[in-house]
């Protein structure tokens, strides 16, 4: 963890601790302003990003099937005989002078060196290079998704931690006004019962509920705390003054049935399946490309000489050129294995989808009841709080006459806090519902939510690939001839369409930088 953050960490816990009842900071935020930091500076969200680039390198590695090979090699060689005399080791010539040198009595010895530039060329693998540039195309359609899936949850996250803080700053404020009340409740007891009107009893009774509202007042600043520090980590920095949460009514489908279409066609998850299943099937075509021939050609230009003495005028030149053409007969079953390993492998990306597609809509479906749930607690917490108002304003009233006990208006306004702190806890429900509903449909995205911020685009590092350092003009006709011929068919990855944005979004652009380097 970084100082920075460290500190602002740090300050969520102090703020809280030290203030005890909060003042609005100097500046306010608005929901837009912590998803679009998020957006820029989130580490989960960035190290997703970073993966699916690493995973893009892998379409440049599958399509060096393509594309040719150059090498230099060298090499240098010493070769020493010792020949006994019994075998007619006598004096030899080690010199090449034409005269038996005593030194050389049943020794020879030679160097050689060598260079050579090796280049190879494939014409056609069978179709192996074309279907592992496939199942390449389905694992990075397959990242994209899971990018989707990151940001959504991080957009999740956001939200969930700007309603969790909004909510505990409306906690804090209504312990804090039942506290002033139940302390003003204690006095009034304290001074009725010196001129004889209550006991002892009603003051202590007012005490007690005053040390109880108290030791609660001090539990909800801690969960503040904790509220403020989740936000700190989701979003990059602490919470100033958060203004109320926007409507999500422009992305909420009307009901569930187009809740359920939504998931099924734009889930990212259930995408994510989708492209995994055709990447599988890529393989499958891949491992029975094993048993197909294979052509390339291959050259080498070198020289090749004595090494010492050295003299150019005695190198030789060589230039080979061939046509190599593979035919695998016999594997011992291996590539037979191999392809009924891919296929049960394809099975378990075909099956797993469906099993995607139940648990997306199990998600919606939860969701769903959760939202609508949680709108019926607001209609019903707010009748709740306008009736404990009126009761509580009675109670007060009728305790004056004489007629209830300072117990009752105790009671009375001890109902009321509850059903207010029911009643905002029922509006963030709500509010987190909508957003898990929209989580699951896969349309919890900056794009829909932040439209002015321009948007981290996975398929810009992909185009930047395609025709990278390594690329030769050749390799498309390669290519072609290596899918056209392959038997069976190679599948062709099916890409889906990405769901058009919808307006208007939460809010206005934010207007404060962002404080890392986006993306």
């Amino acid at each position: 963890m970084s100082k920075t953050l460290r500190g602002r960490l740090l300050a969520a816990i102090f703020t809280v601790g030290v203030a005890g009842a909060f003042a609005a900071p100097a500046c306010s935020e608005t929901l837009a302003d912590a998803i679009a930091l998020a957006y820029d500076t989130n580490p989960n969200l960035l190290g997703q990003r970073a993966t699916q680039r690493a995973l893009d390198e892998t379409y440049v590695q599958a399509r060096a099937g393509f594309r040719p090979q150059l090498s230099f090699g060298s090499d240098a060689a010493y070769l020493q005989t010792r020949t006994p005399h019994a075998a007619g080791g006598g004096l030899i010539d080690t010199n090449g002078d034409g005269i038996p040198d005593a030194l050389g009595r049943g020794i020879s010895a030679v160097n050689s060196g060598s260079i050579a530039l090796n280049l190879s060329q494939p014409l056609w693998n069978g179709g192996r290079t074309a279907a592992a540039v496939s199942a390449t195309e389905a694992d990075i359609l397959s990242g994209r998704e899971t990018l989707r899936r990151v940001e959504s949850q991080v957009m999740l996250i956001v939200v969930q931690s700007y309603a969790d803080v909004r909510r505990d700053q409306e906690g804090v404020r209504i312990r804090e006004e039942n506290v002033n009340v139940l302390k003003r409740q204690l006095e009034e007891s304290r001074a009725r019962a010196e001129v004889g009107e209550i006991t002892r009893t009603d003051v202590a009774q007012s005490q007690a509920r005053l040390a109880a509202s108290q030791a609660l007042l001090s539990s909800a600043i801690a969960q503040l705390g904790i509220s403020r520090a989740n936000y700190a980590n989701a979003v990059g920095q602490n919470p100033a003054d958060l203004q109320p949460e926007p409507s999500l009514a422009f992305l909420l489908p009307t009901n569930p049935d187009e809740a359920f279409a939504v998931a099924e066609k734009y889930s990212p998850l259930l995408r994510g399946q989708q492209f995994a299943e055709q990447a599988s099937r890529a393989r499958v075509a891949a491992a029975r490309a094993e048993r197909m021939p294979s052509l390339s050609v291959r050259g080498q230009y070198g020289f090749t000489g004595v090494l010492a003495p050295f003299n150019q005028g005695l190198y030789s030149r060589e230039i080979t050129a061939q046509a190599v053409l593979q035919v695998p007969l016999f594997t011992g079953g291996l590539n037979n294995s191999r392809i009924r390993q891919q296929v049960e492998r394809n099975n378990v990306d075909r099956i797993t989808i469906e099993t995607q597609r139940r648990s997306v809509l199990q998600t919606v479906t939860q969701a769903w009841n959760q939202l609508i749930a949680a709108r019926a607690n607001i209609d019903s917490t707010e009748e709740s709080v306008r009736a404990a108002e009126i009761a509580a304003e009675g109670t007060r009233e009728e305790q004056k006459l004489g007629l209830l006990t300072t117990l009752d208006v105790l009671n009375a306004e001890q109902e009321l806090r509850n059903d207010e702190l029911s009643a905002v806890a029922a509006r963030h429900d709500e509010y987190v519902a909508a957003a898990t509903v929209l989580s699951a449909m896969g349309r919890l995205e900056a794009k829909d939510l932040i439209p002015a911020v321009t948007p981290y685009d996975p398929k810009k590092n992909f185009r930047k690939l395609r025709f990278a350092p390594g690329y030769v003009p050749w390799e498309e006709p390669v290519a072609v001839v290596d899918r056209a011929l392959a038997f069976p068919q190679i599948p062709k990855i099916q890409d889906m369409a990405p769901e058009p944005a919808i307006g208007p979004g939460l809010s206005p652009p934010p207007t404060t930088p962002a404080i890392a380097a986006k993306k």
